[in-house]
């Protein structure tokens, strides 16, 4: 029996890795020189006492990385949708990332002993090879971090930064003066959309504070797959089929990921990147100063600054990024973004990532409405069929968030929020009063921003994001790291240096400082800020019996761009609202809508019938009954899950999204 690739079984794609000899150049076998952790050998189970950190298959369990059948690392073409994922369960330790090859790395660190916070730079050095498109030591990050040991909450901003030299009009034209044109060849594709980096100074941070093993150690994985090799899974084989020509217009980055033809490399060809395994060492030996200062700073700000493409054929708008910029480079401790959702803590990131307080926001107003009349119905592996009341409550929750989003959230080092912050956007009152603007039967389709106060009155359109990815971590001490990273959009600038890729993240910025009215745009350009995000790492807790917050229950977050508000939100209203597990919650139908008529029902869902625009589907006619513009396109979430279970040993359950390549590992069993 044969399956649609976008719905492929966990079965059927198993046993495909059998089939997979030949595909993208080459056999099974893992390459010449393979590190160990990519060429073990041995049965299918590689400990009968102790599987921890293997990948649970039919016929026991089987090393990630290992080549053999089963192993969830072995390249496999991109789908829309793994079906029948199933939560897994660990007893003390799990980490749960886009990548299995990453998953492994970080779960090795907590099997060792090392601590969330040891185990996220572990991953994150490993994600910058295996998922070059959507984070890398070129990009930045949001991070929380719960301490198990003083119940503390902490997040870290490792946003980029525009540079020193960054007017307003940085952009939209050359020159403020005597050339108000474009940049070439883009905006994006420019010297002028790099900020600068901010993860490897945020996650030095973080490991100096919470980390346990030495960080020269942490970086071992990285560096042996960049040496000895890896096979290029499948949604970076599309990720490069489709920044080909950009790729080309940079040396290093064609040289890395295109053929001598200027095709690109395909699903299965083994990479190595030496001089992604040179930066690793150094950074492992230096600390982050070696990033930010000396040798890999001068070539990064030399590659913003170039003024051509590598052939000489296009011109490129150079940056204003200098050395001084890289030096001065700081990662910030920040406030959490923590409130009440029923009988719950709900804590979020909060600006100069919206996401915190967008999430915040619709779970505010969801509060006036009792969601546990609405499950899903069909519940299976899956997460069910969501109902349509259901939907459309959330949704208008998130039409109203997004338009005092788009008005109001900025860098808040250079643009206050309104009234007394905060604790103004998600007072409870103001919330009550912003849900009683929703209409059960209809849809607003659009909604005004609320009244709080003279700030910035331009609104900022939406803008796309797409190179992001996630990251879950719980070690055997609970601490807990959720961490979202990015550079922006798929292979971000496509400018490489030192075997990584460089952000676009300042085209999230407002090109325009100021909207057709003239009014100031909170999320305009200007000299070291940081540009808005939508990223929403959370964590959750259970309300203590005297209000307060108590003890740790949920980690979850996702890529998406703009969209991550809604992928949080809806996982946690099926996990908090609907008592979905922690895969459940993470694989049910994605649904949401931005502050516009259009609310989105991912079509890559088997439960969804996505053709002739859902013509067919109930959810989708009911919804456009009630006035909503249905859109059934695929949504590429990568939600990474984990719960804290009520048992008596409180062990753990993780999710990963099957919209993308994610694994759960952990020390782990069958319940």
């Amino acid at each position: 029996m044969r399956f649609p690739l976008r719905h492929r079984p966990v079965t059927a794609v198993l046993f495909s890795l059998l089939l997979l000899g030949g595909c993208g150049g080459g056999d099974d076998r893992p390459p010449a020189g393979a590190p160990l952790a990519v060429q073990a050998k041995g049965t299918a189970n590689p400990s009968q006492s102790d599987p921890s950190c293997a990948a649970l298959t039919a016929n026991g369990s089987v090393v990630v990385g290992s080549g053999l059948p089963g192993d969830p690392a072995a390249p496999e073409l991109a789908s829309g949708y793994r079906t029948g994922l199933q939560a897994v369960h660990a007893k003390s330790f799990m980490v749960v990332t886009a990548n299995p090859l990453a998953s492994k790395a970080g779960c090795d660190v907590l099997k060792a002993g090392g601590t969330a916070a040891d185990a996220a730079v572990a991953v994150q050095a490993v994600l910058g090879l295996v998922e070059p498109q959507s984070s890398g030591l070129g990009g930045g990050a949001f991070l929380m971090h719960y301490d198990a040991r003083t119940q503390v909450v902490q997040t870290y901003d490792g946003r980029e930064t525009a540079p020193a030299a960054a007017t307003e009009n940085h952009l939209r034209w050359i020159d403020d003066q005597n050339d108000r044109t474009t940049p070439r060849p883009s905006a994006r594709a420019s010297g002028r959309s790099i900020g600068t980096p901010g993860a490897v100074r945020m996650l030095e941070l973080v490991h100096q504070e919470h980390g346990r093993k030495p960080w020269k150690n942490l970086f071992d994985a990285g560096i042996d797959l960049a040496d000895n090799g890896f096979r290029i899974p499948g949604r970076m084989a599309d990720a490069i089929a489709g920044a080909r020509t950009n790729l080309q217009r940079d040396a290093e980055a064609a040289a890395t990921y295109l053929n001598p033809d200027g095709s690109a490399k395909a699903l299965g060809t083994v990479l190595t990147i030496p001089a992604y395994a040179a930066t690793l060492r150094a950074i492992a030996e230096g600390g982050a100063d070696a990033f930010y200062t000396g040798p890999i700073a001068r070539d990064i700000v030399a590659k913003i600054n170039v003024t051509a493409s590598a052939d000489g054929s296009t011109p490129i708008t150079p940056g204003k990024t200098t050395a001084a910029d890289l030096a001065n480079y700081r990662a910030k401790k920040r406030d959490a973004v923590c409130t009440t959702y029923r009988v719950y803590w709900v804590c979020g990131m909060g600006p100069p990532s919206s996401g915190g307080i967008a999430v915040a926001q619709a779970l505010g107003i969801l509060e006036n409405y009792d969601l546990r009349l609405y499950p899903p119905t069909d519940v299976d592996n899956e997460g069910g069929r969501p109902q349509a009341m259901a939907v459309h409550l959330v949704t208008e929750a998130q039409r109203l968030a997004y338009a005092d989003r788009d008005k109001y959230v900025a860098d808040t080092d250079y643009q206050p929020l309104p009234g007394n912050g905060v604790a103004t956007m998600v007072d409870k009152d103001y919330l009550r009063a912003r849900a009683a603007l929703i209409n059960p039967a209809t849809s607003m389709r659009t909604a005004q921003p609320g009244n709080l106060g003279p700030v910035p009155a331009g609104i900022m359109p939406p803008s796309p994001e797409s190179g992001t990815t996630h990251m879950t971590i719980v070690d055997r001490d609970g601490n807990v790291v959720s961490m979202t990273t990015t550079i922006e959009a798929g292979f971000g600038s496509y400018h490489m240096a030192r075997g990584f890729m460089l952000n676009n993240e300042l085209t999230d910025f407002s090109a325009a400082p100021a909207d057709a009215n003239g009014q100031p745009i909170a999320n305009r350009v200007q000299a070291g800020k940081r540009p808005r995000s939508s990223m929403a790492p959370t964590l959750v807790f259970r309300k203590a019996a005297d209000g307060s917050r108590g003890e740790f229950l949920m980690a979850t977050g996702s890529p998406g761009g703009a969209a991550i508000i809604q992928y949080v939100t809806k996982t946690l209203v099926s996990a908090l609202d609907w008592n979905l597990d922690a895969q459940q919650a993470t694989s049910l139908v994605n649904f949401g809508a931005s502050n516009s008529p259009n609310t989105s029902i991912g079509g890559e869902h088997p439960k969804i019938n996505a053709a002739n625009n859902g013509a067919n589907d109930p959810l989708v006619l009911e919804l456009r009954a009630m006035g909503h513009t249905v859109n059934v396109g695929s949504q590429a979430s990568g939600v990474g899950t984990v719960i804290r279970l009520q048992d008596r040993k409180g062990t753990l359950q993780g999710g990963a999204d099957p919209r993308r390549e994610g694994l759960v590992l952990g020390d782990t069993f069958t319940p």
